[in-house]
């Protein structure tokens, strides 16, 4: 993330997305993990990245920034509003969307025992790398 120019762009692989849920068994995270990237969802075959640019960024208070902009998934853009944290080289924040919005349909693992819901909290970090 660049503050001094106003801009941030990113991509992520999402091969390497990884399901956290703590309120999941491990067995439970398991099958959410394999579900979600199946073709059925994420599908990183046919859309293997997920792109964001920004269209603004503004600091707030406390070293929170307010972050607009694109986000690219699942071959749909959309625009999505972030809240960020910065400590020196490291970027943590945080994003709500829907997943239909996307062109995604919430899974369902465990026979339906576990469905998700359309709006999901995504929570991300970066840490910067000093060449």
């Amino acid at each position: 993330m660049e503050t001094a120019a106003k801009t941030v762009e990113f991509i992520v692989d999402v091969r390497h997305m990884r399901v956290l849920d703590p309120n999941l068994s491990a067995d439970k995270r398991s099958q959410v993990q394999e579900k979600m990237l199946s073709p059925d969802v994420l599908d990183p075959d046919r859309y293997p990245e997920i792109a964001f640019r920004s269209t603004r960024v503004e600091q707030q208070s406390g070293g929170e920034l307010s972050v607009s902009g694109n986000l690219m998934l699942h071959a749909q853009t959309q625009p999505i509003n972030l809240r960020v944290v910065n400590t020196q080289l490291h970027y943590r924040g945080t994003a709500v969307l829907k997943q239909t919005e996307f062109g995604i349909t919430p899974i369902t693992v465990g026979g339906g025992t576990i469905k998700e819901k359309d709006e999901v909290k995504i929570d991300f970090e970066i840490v910067m790398c000093q060449r």
